[in-house]
């Protein structure tokens, strides 16, 4: 038995149950938009987690992707600086 589980047998409630970790997996899975895992068939943790990580870093890259751009579109727009400004501190 791993030392991080005993200790969570130890402090009682804090234990999470097998049920609230399905709960949980079967919610990662609602949120993806993955055609495939929206089956009603059995997926398996492992892999709605798996997904659930590229979802989340092919998000990142696209904010980033984003940023990238609207960045060039502020730098090369012929707004004022004023109007700009504005635009910056509405996105950060």
């Amino acid at each position: 038995m791993s030392s991080r589980r005993s200790r969570s047998r130890q402090s009682g409630s804090s234990r999470i149950t097998d049920e609230q970790i399905s709960d949980l997996i079967s919610k990662l899975q609602d949120l993806l938009p993955e055609a495939r895992l929206r089956s009603n068939d059995r997926v398996p943790s492992s892999r709605v987690l798996q997904e659930t990580c590229n979802y989340i870093r092919s998000l990142h890259q696209e904010v980033d992707d984003l940023s990238e751009r609207l960045s060039e579109l502020l730098a090369t727009s012929d707004m004022s600086s004023a109007q700009a400004a504005i635009i910056r501190s509405l996105l950060m």
